[in-house]
């Protein structure tokens, strides 16, 4: 049964903010998706959301965030960084302060339209030792929010607990299987669907897929 409340989905377009996407979508009236431009290397990623979006007849909002850029250079938003990661060292992909600006603008803006929803796709499974992916810091910002505007919020994350297996099992349950497949964009180069299958998101993604679709086999 729907919840007659407002949600906001912080959405890129990948295969985890579409699951959550879909994942609201069952369970609150009325979603809205905030996509983020802070200078992703590929325009693509915010077409991609648009496109959902749109396809899904749902309210979407992209806010400028390039001063992220400008603060905190990296992977994502530079040719000339690569994308690696070090033994011990977060990998070069990793964005200061990405999550708490970007959930933090999602609940200002979902404040304005009486949600009190928050949905975000980051895990503390299947990530990279991103510290704003990490159950604790969610709670903690929560709290944060709570306080700073004097306003009930709950940040939900439907993905913190589950690899990539699950996530794609979750896709299936939510019946975005094929959706998810083939209109999502995870790919750190910018193809979509099943991507390049040499970048990190790629490897991740395919191995979670091949997985699932082993045992749903068996």
């Amino acid at each position: 049964m729907l919840s007659e409340e407002k949600a906001v989905v912080v959405f890129s377009g990948g295969q985890d903010s579409t699951t959550c996407l879909a994942w609201a979508e069952q369970r609150f009236a009325s979603v809205e998706a905030v996509t983020f431009d802070y200078g992703q290397r590929h325009r693509l990623e915010i077409e991609t959301a648009e496109a959902i979006c749109l396809e899904r007849g749902i309210p979407h909002t992209v806010l400028d965030m390039s001063l992220l850029n400008q603060l905190a250079p990296n992977a994502l938003t530079r040719d000339d960084i690569e994308i690696e990661q070090k033994d011990g060292e977060l990998p070069s992909t990793f964005v200061d302060g990405r999550n708490q600006l970007f959930l933090t603008f999602a609940a200002i803006k979902g404040k304005q339209n009486g949600a009190r929803h928050i949905v975000t796709g980051v895990c503390e499974t299947d990530f990279s030792g991103y510290p704003d992916c990490r159950d604790v810091f969610i709670k903690s910002l929560n709290v944060t929010l709570n306080l700073a505007m004097d306003y009930e919020f709950v940040l939900h994350t439907p993905l913190m607990w589950l690899d990539k297996e699950a996530t794609w099992a979750l896709a299936d349950e939510l019946d975005v299987f094929q959706y998810v497949r083939e209109k999502t964009l995870t790919c750190y180069n910018g193809v979509i669907g099943d991507g390049c299958g040499e970048c990190p998101a790629c490897e991740l993604r395919r191995n979670g897929l091949e997985k699932y679709l082993q045992r749903k086999e068996a």
